[in-house]
């Protein structure tokens, strides 16, 4: 068990559990049963390792997130929201498939997804591969992101689901004000055991999925669209917990420390009779998942499925994997090579731009295009100059002339762009890991940087500038953060220094985020050794 605690203020106050479900007969498995049978509404999410363009066969579904916010027991406040991961390579498919359908038809939960279908077509191929026959079909009542962003946005209202080009990250951004990050949504999935980071991100990508839903709610009840005597949710308090999580994991550790404990800690729970009722079918162990007793919606959120829910169904054609629309033609062999050398390119070799010899200043300069935009933050926490692109979505021509303009080097994981015949030697380099801490590495490797104590903690994270050299005092800080940030009270009487930022005028001081901070990197880059 996971337990992802966020520091929150006296005000609203929760952590983020995860359940890793690895076999039906350990503890996270009768809490997943018992959550499901306590859940209204619950966020689905599935990974899976990824495929090439051209492949015939749907792939093997490593890992489906179930979010759940339990409904809270009689006499109880409300409770921690809890997200179960159920390991598919781990688990025997025909021990959980009736629980699964079960759950995806249930009157009484509220399924939320973002564009689940591709993932329910993907689940139905991986369980029906394991003699679970037929797959899954079906999902009811469902409620895509899709749809609920529309109607936040305003933009329109119809019944039928608008078609959306918008990821799940930027609906993230527009409705919950946080940054969610997408590195590793084309990690391994299928390499055990799983990374904290990637355990983290998967929680993450099922819950913001019922923060988002949350504030869907509340407009719902705001506008008079549905019936009952509700309480009005504030937005502003509903997505601070995940927030917490997110800023958390961008200044400190790729995910936040986490440890196992044993599920039982947490909720006293035994296997009973309904829970371990099974039943052999076609010599193979199937829970029997129909004697659980789930319980009603209440009359906000079904008026909320009568009003805005649809349902998920799966046509024979869904099942079948799509052929390429470029029947018969093959590629050339120069293509094919092209491609393989695509794979390969990006090894750094020569003089960086700022190198004294080329005439440069001697100091190490960095552009991060979007793909490696956390690492960017992670150079800057070490003390290195370390840009983004002017724009969001720049041109390839853009990014190797603002390269070029500032003496920088170009860190990218998009082959592509050495495709271009323009780009200028020793001005791009291919950054091959995923993970922020591991990229870092690899760039202090590469271009061999010096990186001491001092320098950790010397730029604004948040714009890249440099820190005004004299620290300020407190009444100095509150005196140059009005009308743009807030200081909190609990800071006045505690004498620490501050640092504002010469460019966007950001203020920072040694809190215990600070501490965090430069102890990471300290770790990271092995400066205590």
């Amino acid at each position: 068990m996971l337990n992802l605690i966020l520091p929150m203020d006296s005000f609203y106050q929760k952590s983020l559990i995860i359940h890793l479900v690895t076999s039906t007969n350990s503890p996270e498995f009768t809490l997943l049963n018992r959550a499901l049978t306590r859940s209204s509404v619950i966020g689905l999410d599935a990974e899976w390792k990824p495929i090439r363009a051209r492949q015939s066969t749907f792939p093997t579904v490593s890992l489906l997130q179930l979010a759940c916010q339990l409904r809270p027991q009689l006499g109880a406040g409300s409770e921690e929201p809890v997200v179960f991961l159920l390991d598919l390579s781990l688990i025997p498919l025909p021990s959980i498939w009736e629980l699964l359908i079960e759950v995806f038809v249930s009157p009484d939960i509220l399924k939320l997804g973002f564009r689940f279908k591709q993932d329910l077509v993907f689940l139905s191929s991986t369980f029906c591969s394991q003699g679970c026959d037929p797959g899954f079909d079906k999902v009811e009542p469902y409620l895509d992101i899709t749809r609920i962003n529309h109607f936040l946005q305003h933009k329109q209202r119809e019944r039928k689901t608008p078609k959306e080009t918008k990821s799940l990250a930027s609906i993230c951004n527009e409705v919950l004000g946080i940054s969610l990050s997408k590195e590793l949504q084309c990690s391994d999935w299928s390499c055990r055991p799983l990374t904290e980071e990637q355990k983290t991100y998967a929680a993450i990508d099922a819950h913001c999925l019922l923060e988002i839903f949350k504030v869907f709610q509340a407009n719902v009840v705001k506008e008079g669209k549905s019936y009952g005597n509700v309480t009005e949710l504030h937005s502003s308090n509903i997505n601070l917990g995940l927030k917490e999580i997110l800023e958390k994991h961008d200044i400190g550790d790729a995910v936040i420390r986490t440890n196992f404990s044993e599920a039982l800690n947490i909720v006293q729970a035994t296997v009973t009779s309904e829970d371990s009722h099974r039943v052999a079918k076609g010599g193979k162990i199937i829970s029997m998942a129909s004697t659980r007793s789930t319980m009603p919606m209440d009359e906000l959120l079904l008026n909320i499925v009568r009003k805005y829910g649809e349902k998920i169904l799966l046509k024979e054609s869904d099942r079948k994997p799509k052929s390429s629309k470029k029947k018969g033609k093959k590629r050339s062999s120069v293509a094919v090579c092209r491609e393989k050398q695509l794979d390969d390119i990006g090894d750094w070799q020569g003089l960086p731009p700022w190198d004294l010899s080329l005439g440069g200043d001697g100091c190490p300069k960095f552009l991060c295009d979007v793909m490696v935009e956390g690492l960017a933050k992670h150079l800057r926490c070490v003390g290195i100059d370390a840009a983004i692109p002017y724009s969001k979505k720049p041109e390839s021509r853009e990014l190797i002339d603002q390269a070029y303009k500032e003496q920088r080097v170009l860190l990218t994981r998009d082959a592509k762009l050495f495709r271009h015949q323009y780009l200028i030697k020793n001005q791009i380099y291919r950054v091959k890991s995923l993970l922020k801490n591991e990229q870092l590495l690899e760039v202090i490797d590469t271009f061999q940087l010096k990186i001491t104590e001092d320098q950790l903690m010397s730029r604004c994270s948040k714009c890249n500038g440099r820190f005004i050299q004299k620290p300020l005092t407190t009444e100095e800080a509150v005196e140059a953060a009005k009308g743009f940030q807030k200081i909190p009270d609990c800071l006045f009487n505690k004498n620490l220094e501050f640092w504002q930022c010469m460019d966007c005028n950001q203020l920072y001081w040694e809190g215990t985020q600070y501490q965090n901070a430069v102890q990471k990197f300290i770790d990271i880059c092995k400066l205590n050794e």
